[in-house]
Protein backbone atom coordinates (compact mmCIF):
# COMPACT_ATOMS: atom_id res chain seq x y z
CA UNK A 1 0.00 0.00 0.00
CA UNK A 2 1.20 3.73 -0.87
CA UNK A 3 1.81 6.17 2.11
CA UNK A 4 -1.79 8.01 0.96
CA UNK A 5 -3.86 4.81 1.18
CA UNK A 6 -2.30 3.66 4.94
CA UNK A 7 -3.08 7.49 5.64
CA UNK A 8 -6.51 7.12 3.99
CA UNK A 9 -6.96 3.41 6.27
CA UNK A 10 -6.49 5.18 9.34
CA UNK A 11 -8.46 7.88 9.22
CA UNK A 12 -11.32 5.69 7.77
CA UNK A 13 -11.38 3.66 10.64
CA UNK A 14 -11.44 6.60 13.11
CA UNK A 15 -14.15 7.71 11.13
CA UNK A 16 -16.12 4.78 11.36
CA UNK A 17 -15.11 4.53 14.88
CA UNK A 18 -16.81 7.73 15.61
CA UNK A 19 -19.93 7.27 13.34
CA UNK A 20 -20.92 4.13 15.52
CA UNK A 21 -20.09 5.65 19.06
CA UNK A 22 -20.98 9.36 18.15
CA UNK A 23 -19.09 10.73 21.04
CA UNK A 24 -15.92 12.52 20.24
CA UNK A 25 -17.63 15.12 17.96
CA UNK A 26 -20.69 15.63 19.97
CA UNK A 27 -18.90 16.21 22.73
CA UNK A 28 -16.84 18.80 21.33
CA UNK A 29 -19.35 20.90 19.52
CA UNK A 30 -21.58 20.96 22.49
CA UNK A 31 -18.15 22.28 24.74
CA UNK A 32 -17.62 24.80 22.21
CA UNK A 33 -21.39 26.05 21.89
CA UNK A 34 -21.46 26.28 25.31
CA UNK A 35 -18.05 28.24 25.38
CA UNK A 36 -19.13 30.48 22.69
CA UNK A 37 -22.96 30.94 24.57
CA UNK A 38 -20.97 32.06 28.02
CA UNK A 39 -18.42 34.41 26.28
CA UNK A 40 -21.58 36.54 24.80
CA UNK A 41 -23.05 36.61 28.16
CA UNK A 42 -20.16 37.61 29.85
CA UNK A 43 -18.73 40.44 27.67
CA UNK A 44 -19.95 43.56 26.41
CA UNK A 45 -20.48 43.02 22.80
CA UNK A 46 -20.99 46.52 22.14
CA UNK A 47 -18.17 48.17 23.14
CA UNK A 48 -14.83 48.55 21.31
CA UNK A 49 -13.35 45.37 22.94
CA UNK A 50 -15.90 43.67 21.14
CA UNK A 51 -13.38 41.60 18.21
CA UNK A 52 -10.71 41.31 21.04
CA UNK A 53 -13.37 39.43 22.97
CA UNK A 54 -14.62 37.41 20.64
CA UNK A 55 -11.29 36.26 18.97
CA UNK A 56 -10.46 34.92 22.69
CA UNK A 57 -13.88 33.36 22.98
CA UNK A 58 -13.08 32.09 19.58
CA UNK A 59 -10.14 30.47 20.18
CA UNK A 60 -10.58 29.07 23.58
CA UNK A 61 -13.42 27.37 21.99
CA UNK A 62 -11.65 25.38 19.60
CA UNK A 63 -8.69 25.09 21.77
CA UNK A 64 -10.58 23.17 24.25
CA UNK A 65 -12.69 21.53 22.36
CA UNK A 66 -9.81 20.16 20.68
CA UNK A 67 -8.16 19.05 23.57
CA UNK A 68 -10.86 17.22 24.34
CA UNK A 69 -11.47 15.45 21.28
CA UNK A 70 -7.78 14.31 20.85
CA UNK A 71 -7.39 12.86 24.41
CA UNK A 72 -10.50 11.11 23.72
CA UNK A 73 -9.46 9.59 20.56
CA UNK A 74 -6.28 8.64 21.77
CA UNK A 75 -8.41 7.04 24.88
CA UNK A 76 -11.18 5.51 22.78
CA UNK A 77 -8.08 3.72 20.86
CA UNK A 78 -6.30 2.18 24.10
CA UNK A 79 -9.64 1.17 25.76
CA UNK A 80 -10.76 -1.06 22.41
CA UNK A 81 -7.34 -2.39 21.92
CA UNK A 82 -7.61 -0.51 17.78
CA UNK A 83 -3.93 1.10 18.61
CA UNK A 84 -2.24 -1.69 19.29
CA UNK A 85 -2.99 -3.39 16.06
CA UNK A 86 -2.15 0.01 14.02
CA UNK A 87 1.29 -0.34 15.62
CA UNK A 88 1.54 -4.22 14.63
CA UNK A 89 0.52 -3.22 11.00
CA UNK A 90 3.43 -2.81 8.25
CA UNK A 91 3.28 0.89 8.33
CA UNK A 92 5.71 3.71 8.98
CA UNK A 93 5.13 5.11 12.26
CA UNK A 94 5.33 8.66 10.47
CA UNK A 95 2.89 7.75 7.95
CA UNK A 96 0.53 6.72 11.58
CA UNK A 97 1.17 10.16 12.52
CA UNK A 98 -0.12 11.71 9.61
CA UNK A 99 -3.23 9.19 9.71
CA UNK A 100 -3.78 10.36 13.33
CA UNK A 101 -3.22 13.53 12.64
CA UNK A 102 -5.35 13.80 8.97
CA UNK A 103 -8.14 12.58 11.47
CA UNK A 104 -7.73 14.80 14.31
CA UNK A 105 -7.97 18.04 11.68
CA UNK A 106 -11.22 16.37 10.15
CA UNK A 107 -13.03 16.05 13.56
CA UNK A 108 -12.08 19.50 14.68
CA UNK A 109 -12.64 21.24 11.69
CA UNK A 110 -15.87 19.99 11.83
CA UNK A 111 -16.63 21.16 15.19
CA UNK A 112 -14.70 25.06 13.60
CA UNK A 113 -17.07 25.27 11.15
CA UNK A 114 -20.43 24.91 13.24
CA UNK A 115 -18.36 27.21 16.17
CA UNK A 116 -17.66 29.61 13.13
CA UNK A 117 -21.65 29.69 12.25
CA UNK A 118 -22.51 30.43 15.77
CA UNK A 119 -20.05 32.72 16.60
CA UNK A 120 -20.94 34.78 13.19
CA UNK A 121 -24.66 35.00 14.90
CA UNK A 122 -23.50 36.08 18.33
CA UNK A 123 -20.73 38.52 17.81
CA UNK A 124 -21.78 39.86 14.38
CA UNK A 125 -18.38 40.10 13.35
CA UNK A 126 -16.63 38.61 10.19
CA UNK A 127 -15.28 35.59 10.98
CA UNK A 128 -16.54 34.03 7.55
CA UNK A 129 -13.87 36.44 5.82
CA UNK A 130 -11.02 34.05 3.96
CA UNK A 131 -8.38 35.83 5.37
CA UNK A 132 -9.55 34.88 9.04
CA UNK A 133 -10.66 31.40 7.97
CA UNK A 134 -7.00 31.12 6.67
CA UNK A 135 -5.52 32.20 9.92
CA UNK A 136 -8.30 29.74 11.79
CA UNK A 137 -6.90 26.67 9.37
CA UNK A 138 -3.16 27.43 10.22
CA UNK A 139 -3.73 27.49 14.00
CA UNK A 140 -5.70 24.31 13.90
CA UNK A 141 -3.00 22.35 11.69
CA UNK A 142 -0.49 23.34 14.79
CA UNK A 143 -1.98 22.66 17.46
CA UNK A 144 -3.48 19.59 16.12
CA UNK A 145 -0.09 18.13 15.24
CA UNK A 146 1.17 18.97 18.81
CA UNK A 147 -2.32 17.24 20.16
CA UNK A 148 -2.01 14.21 18.05
CA UNK A 149 1.71 14.06 19.29
CA UNK A 150 0.97 14.72 23.02
CA UNK A 151 -1.97 12.78 23.34
CA UNK A 152 -0.53 9.53 22.56
CA UNK A 153 2.29 10.02 24.73
CA UNK A 154 -0.52 11.37 27.16
CA UNK A 155 -2.68 8.19 26.62
CA UNK A 156 0.15 5.68 28.21
CA UNK A 157 -0.04 7.43 31.94
CA UNK A 158 -2.47 6.91 34.37
CA UNK A 159 -3.57 10.82 34.99
CA UNK A 160 -3.51 10.92 31.27
CA UNK A 161 -6.51 13.47 31.50
CA UNK A 162 -3.95 15.91 33.35
CA UNK A 163 -1.03 15.16 31.39
CA UNK A 164 -2.29 16.37 27.94
CA UNK A 165 -3.03 19.84 29.12
CA UNK A 166 0.49 19.69 30.54
CA UNK A 167 2.77 18.67 28.07
CA UNK A 168 0.62 20.99 25.43
CA UNK A 169 -0.11 24.50 26.67
CA UNK A 170 3.01 25.39 27.20
CA UNK A 171 4.81 24.13 23.69
CA UNK A 172 1.73 25.31 21.86
CA UNK A 173 1.86 28.85 23.44
CA UNK A 174 3.45 30.33 20.29
CA UNK A 175 0.55 29.20 18.42
CA UNK A 176 -2.20 30.32 20.36
CA UNK A 177 -1.15 34.07 20.56
CA UNK A 178 -0.20 34.15 17.75
CA UNK A 179 -3.28 33.09 16.20
CA UNK A 180 -5.52 35.18 19.00
CA UNK A 181 -3.23 38.09 17.67
CA UNK A 182 -4.07 37.77 13.78
CA UNK A 183 -7.54 37.45 14.78
CA UNK A 184 -7.87 40.20 16.46
CA UNK A 185 -6.47 42.18 13.93
CA UNK A 186 -8.27 40.83 10.97
CA UNK A 187 -11.50 41.48 13.16
CA UNK A 188 -10.70 44.87 13.33
CA UNK A 189 -10.00 45.89 9.74
CA UNK A 190 -5.83 45.98 10.36
CA UNK A 191 -5.04 43.23 7.90
CA UNK A 192 -1.82 45.22 6.56
CA UNK A 193 -0.27 44.33 10.24
CA UNK A 194 -1.40 40.86 9.96
CA UNK A 195 1.41 39.32 7.85
CA UNK A 196 4.10 38.77 10.38
CA UNK A 197 1.59 36.56 12.78
CA UNK A 198 0.41 34.73 9.77
CA UNK A 199 3.94 34.23 8.95
CA UNK A 200 4.89 32.96 12.39
CA UNK A 201 1.47 30.99 11.99
CA UNK A 202 3.06 29.18 9.03
CA UNK A 203 6.99 28.78 10.56
CA UNK A 204 5.53 27.08 13.67
CA UNK A 205 3.20 25.10 11.84
CA UNK A 206 6.26 23.53 9.34
CA UNK A 207 8.37 23.38 12.44
CA UNK A 208 6.16 21.14 14.51
CA UNK A 209 4.98 19.06 11.63
CA UNK A 210 8.56 18.05 11.24
CA UNK A 211 9.49 17.69 14.64
CA UNK A 212 6.66 15.37 15.18
CA UNK A 213 6.99 13.84 12.23
CA UNK A 214 10.43 12.22 13.33
CA UNK A 215 9.81 12.03 16.71
CA UNK A 216 6.44 10.16 17.00
CA UNK A 217 8.23 6.71 16.21
CA UNK A 218 9.91 7.23 19.32
CA UNK A 219 7.35 8.68 21.42
CA UNK A 220 4.76 5.69 20.71
CA UNK A 221 7.46 3.21 22.15
CA UNK A 222 6.43 1.86 25.95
Amino acid sequence: MTAARQIYAIVRKDLLLELRAREQVTGMAVFALLTLVTFNFAFDLTGADRAASGSGALWVAIIFAGLLGMGRAAAIDRQQGAWEGVLLSPVDRGTIFLGKLASALLFIGIVEALALAVFAALFSLPVLHPMVLLVVCLGTVGFGTLGTLFSVMAATTRAREVMLPVLLFPLSLPIVISAVRATTLLLTDRQAEVGPWISLLLGFDVLFLGISYVVFGHAVEE
